[in-house]
């Protein structure tokens, strides 16, 4: 990919892929934050990284490991808080009710069905891209979509999802 093509690659995806890590981590400031990070080692990567190929996925998967490496970092960080100060500051609510509404309603999942729910339902990935990008077998997948729907039914409507997907 050339530097051109990076860039307007860099335009077209990032704000879709933002939304998107923000449903998986269901922290809009920490999605912007490893999705710009992602790019970051997306650029020195650029010469590599095929159009044709779904870079997209790259940058996903990179912010996606980049997040959970920061729950780690920071579960420990809480608890020391949590120890020495009793509380925390309320994180800042999402823009809109229904996408605050879906990212509750997905809090409610585990993190493996709330990946994969995301990258199926929001993402459009088929379940053999979901398992190519996540390194679960199809079937499992199956499964976590099947748990995921059984589990966010009771806290969602069709009028709170982004979109309705029906299989």
């Amino acid at each position: 990919m050339t530097d051109e093509e990076f860039e307007a690659f860099y335009a077209h995806s990032v704000r879709p892929l933002v939304g998107q890590v923000y449903l998986m981590t269901g922290d809009l400031h920490e999605a912007q934050d490893v999705v710009q990070e992602a790019f970051v080692r997306a650029w020195s990567r650029r010469s590599w990284l095929d159009r044709d190929a779904g870079p997209e996925a790259w940058i996903r998967t990179v912010a996606w490991r980049l997040a959970v490496s920061r729950w780690r970092r920071r579960g420990r960080a809480l608890e020391a808080w949590r120890r020495h100060h009793g509380e925390r500051a309320d994180a800042v609510p999402a823009p809109d009710p229904g996408t605050v509404a879906l990212v509750a309603a997905l809090r409610q999942l585990s993190e493996r069905q709330r990946r994969v729910a995301v990258l199926h339902y929001v993402c459009d990935l088929s379940v053999q891209q979901v398992a190519a990008e996540t390194g679960i077998a199809a079937g499992t997948v199956k499964s976590h979509l099947s748990r995921a729907r059984a589990a966010l039914a009771p806290h969602l409507d069709d009028a709170s999802t982004p979109e309705a997907h029906h299989d």
